[in-house]
């Protein structure tokens, strides 16, 4: 009678099987690997949990305590949350870390920043859907914020940081009569629109100014 290694054997086994599974798609050798994964598993989940502590008997309490506690330290290590609950938790931190409304202001003339000017944000509330040229009532504009430009010509908050804006009419005012007493506007205005579509949106509105002239935009 021959007799044949347990390295031989386990060539020839393996040999017969790879010519069992060698026309096997992909997607059925996926799932082979896949079944196989899961049984080396629960094996080793079965060894984790039937493993008796091996403590001193003088402190048989502790360290049974001790043992069950590394044992759910191994398996709470392989319960890492999921891409999905990541996600989740990303999207409920606020995205802004400014107003949604800004402004600055420019001395044209100069070439530099424009620094102590008064800045007021208000917002259209009147009974109109929307603010009209010559519309009397005044009241329809509720105030949102104010500050004065710094040194850089930056205003400070003019609003809370919120996520979502609420659409509508905004009306940032500047006091340029005390930054050019000498000039031609003792203030200006800029009037916009916000729609729904943009509340998400961040709306820089600066202004430009000389003493006799002056521009806006809508930046970044």
């Amino acid at each position: 009678m021959h007799s044949i290694s347990l390295g031989a054997l386990f060539c020839f086994l393996y040999h017969c099987s790879l010519q069992k599974r060698y026309s096997n798609r992909p997607i059925i050798e996926f799932e082979i690997a896949a079944l196989e994964q899961m049984k080396i598993t629960e094996l080793r989940l079965a060894k984790l949990f039937s493993a008796k502590p091996i403590v001193a008997s003088t402190d048989t309490a502790d360290g049974a305590k001790k043992a069950e506690e590394d044992r759910m330290s191994v398996i709470g290590g392989h319960l890492a949350p999921t891409s999905e609950t990541l996600a989740g938790k990303t999207s409920q931190i606020p995205s802004r870390t400014r107003p949604p409304i800004t402004t600055h202001v420019l001395d044209f003339s100069q070439g530099s920043p424009a620094a102590g000017v008064d800045v007021l944000l208000e917002m259209w509330k009147g009974t109109q859907p929307r603010p009209l040229l010559g519309d009397a009532d005044k009241s329809g504009w509720v105030v949102q914020g104010s500050s004065t430009t710094d040194k850089d010509g930056r205003s400070g908050q003019l609003m809370s940081i919120v996520e979502d804006l609420n659409p509508g009419f905004y009306r940032i005012t500047f006091n340029t009569g005390t930054y050019f007493p000498a000039g031609f506007f003792p203030y200006v205005s800029i009037v916009f629109e916000i729609k729904e579509s943009q509340q998400r949106e961040h709306f820089h509105v600066p202004l430009l100014l000389s003493p006799f002239s002056f521009t806006t935009y809508r930046g970044s």
